[in-house]
């Protein structure tokens, strides 16, 4: 029952995501991203205009006649996508459950990379590295790594996120592109996603739920944390609570978009109750015409 309901599940988000990137995202996707910067091309005579200082004189010694580098822009991104898999992430309200959503935008953003001939890996993380994948080209390895990501059981419950951003920078040794998707529910991990920043081009992408800032009126229960097991008592009764909890997230919420803006990383909110792919166009549509 567990395979079949897995299979289902993938090729419903192949499907959707297939039809949105085809027909909506890649054109705008190539767009916005800033790319690797320029290689190498050729070494070619000089001619009255050249830029002096990119004189070769190696090869003009040899020619006996002043030749030139040339460079081009590089055309292909590698795409890294670091996904939170940890048990907060198993929780959602009206329908849809955040790791869900998490499925959905991890496949559209993958599928994207694949259209426009870019490469794409994954890094899946819990409090440890569940699982890395090495950036390839291609839809069928795209689609595979959805495959993983939906059938993922992570071994850890907890959330270490500054661990995944320095295995990212390990194992990123060229300018690309970092796509991080998480509730950003975690702490220590800014001096490590300071140093991502500054290499890569990092995009911020924070699942949410409408009950992360509003509680709703209930009685009394008892909340337990799914990645601490750690317990409070709540009164969904009390106005006084619900206002301190709506205040704490919301915190919580502006402190992140303060240090991504810092920065320079680009960051993008998204609820259980909204539409992946309409957010990612619109997303995609600002940085472009940014």
């Amino acid at each position: 029952m567990e395979r079949a309901r897995l299979l289902s599940s993938v090729k419903r988000i192949q499907l959707v995501a297939s039809r949105l990137v085809e027909n909506l995202l890649a054109g705008d996707y190539r767009s916005v991203f800033r790319g690797p910067g320029i290689e190498f091309d050729e070494v070619r005579e000089y001619v009255d205009g050249d830029d002096a200082r990119l004189i070769d004189w190696n090869v003009s010694s040899r020619m006996d006649a002043p030749y030139t580098k040339t460079f081009r822009e590089e055309r292909e991104l590698t795409l890294v996508l670091v996904v939170d898999v940890s048990a907060s992430l198993l929780s959602g309200s009206r329908g849809r459950m955040r790791h869900e959503l998490v499925a959905e935008l991890f496949a559209l953003v993958s599928l994207a990379a694949a259209v426009n001939n870019d490469r794409v890996g994954s890094i899946l993380f819990s409090d440890r590295i569940e699982e890395w994948t090495s950036p390839r080209k291609g839809k069928r390895h795209a689609l595979r790594l959805v495959t993983d990501l939906v059938g993922v059981e992570p071994a850890g419950s907890g959330s270490d996120l500054a661990l995944a951003l320095r295995t990212t920078g390990e194992a990123l040794k060229r300018r690309g592109v970092v796509v991080i998707i998480s509730d950003f529910k975690t702490q220590g991990y800014i001096q490590d996603l300071t140093l991502v920043s500054r290499r890569h081009d990092v995009i911020a992408i924070r699942v949410s739920d409408p009950t992360d800032y509003e509680y709703p009126q209930s009685g009394i229960v008892r909340l337990q944390d799914p990645e601490s097991e750690r317990t409070i008592v709540a009164n969904g009764r009390s106005r006084r609570f619900r206002e301190e909890y709506t205040a704490f997230w919301e915190a919580s919420r502006d402190e992140w978009r303060r240090e991504c803006q810092r920065r320079g990383i680009g960051t993008l909110e998204i609820s259980t109750r909204d539409d992946p792919a309409t957010e990612l166009i619109r997303f995609f549509e600002r940085r472009r015409d940014r």
